[in-house]
């Protein structure tokens, strides 16, 4: 039996928010998805909830404000939330008829509610504004995207809205390293269902193989670019049988600042990059690549997790 995508997209209302919504016109995914969208209210609330749910529609809401009136504000805020997510539910079934989608709200601290319910739901792809808003109304600048980034067990997609028509040609640019995640990244663009004429660009940049995977050997420096062209080059063909327009990149420098660089040169849509690199390091920690591009890109980024075997 095929199983639909699984999408879970956090929603706070917020202009980088709705710009999330329209990107997701421009990430290639499958006709059939199955996507979540979680609205949170950044406010506490006593554990209420009925037996066995972990979150609450708008009836149940206004049954508890009835029963506590302790708890109104906190309550109020959830109905919020509630109607919000409903709001991003009713714009993606215009622009996605076939999609299954549907909506839920949580009273929690946002970055912590969607890494919850990624964890309890296990979808294949969570999806973020860059920017958002607390419950006052307050920027968030980032830190909640970031957050989900670092601690979300699946791919993550921060998201930056364009206003091009969903069915012009896109441009991708593909950060690899010869690593399994960067792999992975690779495999996700070439599953997706680009509009015709899109373009690809694979870049890598020499100084994220400090260190040749030792599958290969100690090389010297010529042979880690004649390696890097090698993987290059068969990323290449694997985009170009998918139907991409591609071309390539192999130049020395910091992936953390080339790979935003060349993508606002380029006019590029979004980057797609692994979560991990050549040396199995988490390119979640601080100063890490993964989470530098997706700070500094002017385009969206999705940071790729392999899915773990079954």
């Amino acid at each position: 039996m095929h199983q639909r995508m699984k999408v879970l997209i956090g929603y706070d209302g917020s202009p980088c928010s709705d710009a999330a919504l329209q990107d997701l016109q421009r990430t290639g995914l499958p006709a059939e998805v199955e996507a979540l969208v979680l609205s949170v209210a950044d406010v506490f609330l006593p554990p209420i909830s009925p037996p066995g749910s972990d979150s609450l529609d708008l009836p149940a809401i206004a049954s508890l404000k009835a029963t506590h009136p302790h708890a109104l504000h906190a309550l109020e805020a959830l109905e919020e939330a509630q109607a919000l997510a409903q709001r991003a539910v009713e714009r993606l079934r215009t622009l996605f008829p076939a999609w299954q989608v549907r909506a839920e709200a949580a009273a929690d601290a946002p970055a912590w509610a969607l890494i919850k319910k990624a964890d309890a739901w296990q979808p294949d792809l969570v999806i973020v504004g860059s920017h958002g808003r607390s419950a006052l109304g307050r920027l968030i600048l980032g830190s909640v995207s970031q957050k989900v980034l670092a601690h979300a067990r699946c791919s993550v997609r921060i998201a930056r809205g364009r206003t091009d028509t969903s069915t012009a040609p896109v441009r991708l640019i593909l950060g690899v390293d010869g690593s399994r995640h960067a792999e992975a990244a690779v495999g996700v663009v070439a599953q997706r269902r680009w509009p015709s004429g899109s373009e690809a660009k694979v870049v890598m940049a020499l100084e994220s193989l400090k260190i040749i995977p030792a599958r290969h050997f100690q090389a010297t420096a010529e042979e880690e670019r004649v390696w890097a062209h090698k993987v290059v080059a068969a990323t290449a063909e694997t985009l170009r049988a998918a139907g991409l327009v591609v071309s390539t990149l192999v130049v020395d420098g910091d992936p953390k600042a080339l790979l935003p660089r060349e993508a606002e040169r380029w006019q590029a849509d979004s980057i797609f990059v692994g979560a991990r690199g050549v040396r199995g390091v988490e390119r979640f920690l601080l100063g890490s690549v993964s989470a530098a591009v997706a700070a500094r890109a002017p385009c969206s980024v999705e940071v790729v997790r392999p899915r773990p075997p079954t």
